[in-house]
């Protein structure tokens, strides 16, 4: 998967999205995943993004899928610039994948992007056929002095 990561030195100039208006892209390669320098290298922290309305496409049926998608990061050099990353979760919308696709495509982009110190993605789906779908997947173990809360989404239709 080719994908435009667009990265600001400074954490400036390079920004192609922020402060501008943006039409969504079509899907996850068309989106331009930004990065700017972490503002504390030196200290070890740990970033949420929260989406709860997060939407991809089966790829059988055409239908939406819908999940709540939790991403916790801990940054090294890197921190993702966040309406491109907003950006790049919207272009889901038109993408046909499987959950587990949809969510390790997402971690392993923000990887690939940030060469973070640990991140971990949980993607909630709803139910669809009564069954919810939930995928975890992060790249090892917690670093050792960072404090990272639990994941809890709390429950909606369909869960236990």
């Amino acid at each position: 998967m080719e994908k435009t990561m667009n990265t600001a030195d400074d954490g400036r100039h390079a920004l192609t999205q922020l402060g501008r208006q943006i039409a969504p892209p079509n899907s996850p390669e068309e989106a331009v995943l930004e990065r700017v320098p972490a503002p504390n290298p030196d200290k070890r922290y740990m970033v949420r993004f929260t989406a709860p309305e997060f939407t991809s496409l089966c790829p059988i049926t055409g239908q939406p899928d819908f999940a709540h998608i939790v991403l916790d990061y801990v940054p090294d050099q890197w921190i993702v610039e966040s309406k491109s990353l907003k950006l790049f979760l919207t272009s889901f919308r038109n993408h046909g994948a499987f959950h587990e696709a949809c969510s390790v495509q997402i971690a392993s982009t923000l990887v690939d992007l940030l060469n973070p110190v640990w991140l971990r993605i949980g993607a909630y789906w709803y139910p669809r056929g009564g069954i919810p779908i939930d995928v975890f997947w992060q790249t090892g173990d917690a670093p050792a002095g960072v404090w990272i809360p639990a994941q809890d989404v709390p429950s909606y239709r369909g869960r236990g």
